[in-house]
């Protein structure tokens, strides 16, 4: 389960995002703080995994508090942007101490939905891989890096197929339709199907290998960016 700590200065916003939290399978809220001095505190106390962090807070900015907790020898939790601040110095900032995503306020359920499914997927993949080789790496970097661009084409498909390419994108390394087909719960035939239709809409990349016998095997990749 994903900690998350909810950091807003408004009240009923705050409140609205954990509840939107707890509505995402895998997620669940730790605390709600309205200052940078609240969250300093909760985040000490709780650890949170992540935090859905507001820019304007009453006595420093959220990227202030980042920077206060790395400081501080406290674990510094992965952090969200969901703010209302659209200047490029905020983003380019956030974006050089690490925020997973920046979110624009208002933004509707689904938008964050698809971002929080993001990490979700993106830390599962960290936990699921024991050493960072380049292919790792590279994934790694993608799934961080266009949440967005995969959300959006994912609201497109049917739930099989959305739910075999989440599959292939948790996946520690190259996987086979026989993997895939054991965790979906279906055959391999169908596993297949959908692989196949995933490569044709150029959402997964084919990886040929080649095994002892000398005939290749079928293994699928994310598509790069």
């Amino acid at each position: 389960m994903i900690r998350v700590l909810v950091v807003d200065d408004d009240y009923h916003v705050a409140h609205a995002h954990a509840l939107s939290v707890a509505r995402i399978p895998g997620f669940t809220t730790v605390g709600e703080a309205h200052t940078g001095a609240e969250a300093l505190e909760l985040v000490a106390s709780t650890a949170p995994d992540l935090l859905l962090l507001d820019m304007y807070l009453p006595d420093f900015s959220g990227l202030e508090l980042v920077r206060q907790v790395a400081v501080s020898g406290e674990r510094v939790p992965d952090f969200l942007l969901v703010t209302a601040a659209r200047d490029i110095d905020s983003v380019r900032t956030a974006m050089q101490l690490g925020a997973f995503y920046y979110l624009v306020k208002p933004f509707t359920f689904v938008a964050l939905r698809e971002q929080l499914e993001g990490y979700r997927t993106w830390v599962e993949r960290i936990d699921r891989s024991p050493e960072a080789d380049q292919h790792v790496v590279d994934a790694l970097y993608s799934l961080r890096g266009a949440p967005p661009r995969r959300a959006a084409t994912t609201r497109s498909l049917q739930p099989t197929m959305a739910r075999v390419l989440e599959i292939v994108a948790a996946a520690p390394a190259p996987i086979g339709a026989a993997e895939v087909a054991e965790i979906l719960g279906a055959s391999r035939p169908t596993a297949q199907r959908y692989l196949a239709g995933l490569v044709t809409k150029q959402l997964l990349d084919l990886d040929l290998t080649y095994g002892s016998t000398g005939r290749p095997e079928h293994r699928y990749v994310p598509r790069r960016a």
